[in-house]
């Protein structure tokens, strides 16, 4: 099982520790770190930053919002940071939800969350292996264009820059059972954002018999620290403004997932909570047990008896959101 970084987003301004700690990844053998995106800082920028600080980490989108880009726009991105880099590229691609989809980027939901998916990569699979013109009879990104309001003109195109790898690896975010059945069919990587070791059947049947090579790369807060309990409350941070907030009441795909974990009633309070106003008492009600078995938290002895099980599953790559230095050491060490 390979380590990852995985840094997220930033919240009011950049964060000065995120290069150092990539940098302390690389020298501690970590295999990857990782950006993500929301409503504010972009993902792909801060990864051109590491990459010209590093040199073999590999350089991850965890997770590239599809709607903020055309897919022939983020297979441009990618190819670019690819060939910076010197082939260290690893392109995550999440679907967000309505609320980010239409709140922010201004675009409808797709009405199939699927095919929308599927057509997203298939042009980003052709834009990267450069074989002829790309062309896709798409409903939802149709290559050419050749909607009602479109002036008849456009014509199929190939990348005039040669990517370096036609085969660079395409990662989906996903939480569905159906979501992730596809994601198995079509992509390279999954990328889970709750993984509990001890029970995958939550994600569906598909994730019990999958490819050879196929990554399987979930985010997990990693903390060493004496109090399991005081450790814990970043988690149920991050667990209540998910649950809570990232979603409407009604379509929340992340509460939709607590739920099918055996812990409907809890998201549904939680949700209560934080669309009420009530920010404080939505994290709280996030319980512990939830929180502990998609983490590792605690002290070190603790932490090294609870990583046998993220072993012995189908995760590839472990992803660690910790910004502790010491932590990251420990994992390391623990893994080897």
């Amino acid at each position: 099982m390979r380590l990852g970084l995985a840094l997220g987003y930033w919240g009011r301004g950049p964060d000065a520790g995120h290069v150092p700690l990539a940098v302390a990844a690389e020298r501690l053998g970590y295999d990857s770190v990782w950006t993500a995106e929301s409503w504010g800082s972009d993902a792909f920028t801060p990864l051109t930053w590491i990459a010209a600080r590093t040199s073999t980490i590999r350089l991850g989108t965890g997770v590239a919002q599809m709607a903020a880009r055309t897919p022939a726009a983020t297979a441009m991105h990618a190819l670019t940071l690819d060939h910076l880099s010197g082939g260290r590229m690893l392109l995550g691609l999440g679907l967000s939800g309505p609320q980010v989809v239409e709140g922010w980027y201004g675009r409808p939901f797709p009405a199939s969350p699927l095919t929308a998916t599927r057509e997203y990569v298939d042009v980003v699979r052709q834009v990267l292996r450069r074989q002829g013109p790309v062309e896709v009879d798409g409903r939802f990104h149709p290559l050419p264009y050749r909607g009602p309001d479109g002036t008849g003109l456009g014509r199929p195109l190939k990348s005039v820059t040669h990517p370096l790898r036609p085969d660079l690896p395409v990662l989906l975010g996903a939480e569905g059972p159906r979501n992730v059945a596809q994601t198995i069919r079509i992509a390279d990587g999954w990328l889970p954002l709750y993984w509990a070791p001890s029970r995958p059947e939550v994600y569906g049947e598909a994730v019990r018999a999958l490819p050879e090579g196929f990554m399987v790369a979930p985010l997990a807060q990693v903390r060493v620290c004496d109090d399991v309990a005081e450790g814990l409350l970043p988690v149920k941070a991050m667990l209540g403004f998910y649950i809570g907030g990232m979603g409407h009441a009604a379509r929340n795909f992340h509460a939709d997932l607590m739920a099918r974990m055996g812990y409907a009633e809890q998201a549904r309070r939680i949700q209560e909570l934080f669309l009420a106003g009530r920010r404080e008492e939505a994290v709280l009600a996030v319980p512990d047990a939830f929180a502990d078995e998609i983490s590792l938290v605690g002290p070190r002895e603790r932490i090294a008896e609870r990583l046998q099980a993220w072993r012995t599953g189908p995760v590839t790559d472990l992803l660690a959101v910790s910004p502790d230095p010491h932590t990251l050491r420990v994992l390391a060490e623990l893994r080897s």
